[in-house]
């Protein structure tokens, strides 16, 4: 898996994921909350699937590299 997520968009997700992991503990208790935790898996593997299938990165340093 070559890195297709840059630092910016990592952060963004990651503050993402906690959002929607906090429904799960305040709020209206739904689904969304799990979705949470496959935002910030995502994040931190800084590979995300949808961007491949796309033919998409956010991550300039990977480009050059790749």
């Amino acid at each position: 898996m070559q890195k297709n997520i840059g630092t910016a968009d990592q952060i963004i997700r990651i503050v993402v994921g906690l959002v929607l992991i906090s429904l799960v503990f305040v709020g209206p208790q739904t689904i969304w909350g799990w979705v949470g935790a496959v935002v910030i898996l995502i994040a931190l593997f800084g590979f995300c699937p949808l961007y491949k299938v796309l033919g998409f990165s956010s991550c300039s340093k990977c480009k050059a590299d790749g």
